[in-house]
């Protein structure tokens, strides 16, 4: 049995002190002052982008956050950890304090996303006031109570059903071994005691930056062609990797008609993204560079990325944006052969073996799970 309920007659948004700090002066990362990860608007890491000192902080935890501004309105996320809220964000919980399971919260959470999530844009805010009056759909009980055993009871069953289609897809993949090599383990430890070779490289020095078709959004009608395959159309945005849609314009406004490995920069985010497929991209004034090499494929490309990414988050933002120009002209740090050229090698051995090292955490966590599951069963 299921019941429309308005948002305010069950959450309400929690208050907090306000911090006066500029994002762009806070670190991406923890250092020894600043410890609390705090909430912007946005969806990368799920909206923590920066860290502040924790003394004077309002701390949340077990909470819903909502990102109120930029082009990820509405944006929310279950926050099981400590943190704090800067601007264009907010915190909301349950009015009567009842704190049901992690699982009856992505429950809750979902249920608010689709009244929530793509209802509000850039230029309509997805601001308390505004939010709290839509309604959303939940499971009751016989006496019209929100129904959390049955909320819990459905996430667990998801899960179960997604840890049965991942297994299944490492199998055929083969990723399921993930015994690393003597090379790979040798490498590992390398790099960890920081005992390989490293050097400065000028992005344009290594890297190619290519021409590109860029598209006007209204222009799509224009320029639809049934007669092609669908392909990505690129934004600049960080949710779903900047994919905005798939379309079938005409070849004329087509970039990598011969699926090269290509990284995307995007100047406004500093979203990098990873591509060896035919795209469409949005215009943006040249925001976004194309860069491919002889020397890429798809695990040097993920190496350099994490580089790059690292770099351009740490020196640009959106008032001081990546242009192609600063691009060109950053330095970043790379394995490097005895003779001064890049280590292409190296870099594909490496993230060959954290990839093998992030699907034995996973594999791990699946065997804990079901093992839990069965424990259960057998206890009942």
């Amino acid at each position: 049995m299921e019941k429309d309920f308005v948002i305010s007659d069950l959450f309400t948004k929690l208050k907090h002190k306000r911090l006066n700090y500029k994002t762009g002066d806070l670190p991406k990362s923890p250092t020894d002052l600043n410890t609390l990860p705090a909430l912007t608007a946005g969806i990368l890491n799920q909206g923590l982008n920066n860290y502040v000192p924790k003394v004077g902080a309002t701390v949340f935890k077990n909470v819903i956050s909502v990102s109120a501004n930029g082009a990820n309105t509405g944006a929310m996320f279950y926050q099981t950890h400590p943190f704090t809220v800067l601007q264009d964000a907010y915190v909301i919980d349950l009015i009567d304090k009842l704190k049901p399971s992690d699982m009856a919260y992505l429950y809750l959470l979902g249920a608010l996303q689709k009244s929530i999530r793509f209802n509000f844009s850039w230029t309509n805010k997805a601001g308390w006031e505004r939010i709290k009056g839509e309604k959303i759909t939940l499971p009751v009980d016989k006496n019209g109570l929100l129904d959390f055993d049955y909320m819990e009871a459905y996430i667990k069953e998801l899960e179960a059903e997604r840890i049965k289609e991942l297994e299944a897809y490492l199998a055929a993949t083969g990723l399921n071994d993930y015994v690393l090599t003597d090379e790979e383990k040798k490498l590992l430890d390398d790099f960890n005691s920081n005992n390989i070779r490293v050097s400065n490289f000028r992005m344009i020095d290594i890297l190619d930056w290519q021409p590109q078709k860029e598209i006007n959004p209204r222009a799509l009608d224009d320029l639809y062609d049934p007669k092609v395959s669908p392909q990505p159309f690129y934004g600049q945005a960080t949710l779903n990797n900047g994919i905005i849609s798939f379309e079938q314009l005409t070849n004329g406004v087509l970039n990598n008609k011969n699926e090269k490995p290509t990284i995307l920069i995007h100047s406004n985010n500093q979203n990098v993204v990873y591509l060896e497929t035919p795209f469409y991209l949005k215009d943006g004034h040249g925001a976004t560079s194309v860069i491919q090499s002889e020397s890429l494929n798809k695990l040097n490309a993920l190496f350099i990325m994490s580089v790059v990414s690292k770099s351009v988050t740490n020196l640009f933002d959106y008032n001081n944006k990546a242009t192609k120009i600063a691009l060109k002209n950053m330095h970043i740090q790379l394995p490097t052969m005895d003779g001064g050229e890049p280590d292409y090698d190296f870099m594909v051995v490496y993230i060959r073996a954290i990839e093998k090292l992030v699907i034995k955490g996973v594999i791990e966590w699946i065997n804990k799970q079901i093992e839990a599951t069965r424990d259960v069963v057998n206890s009942d």
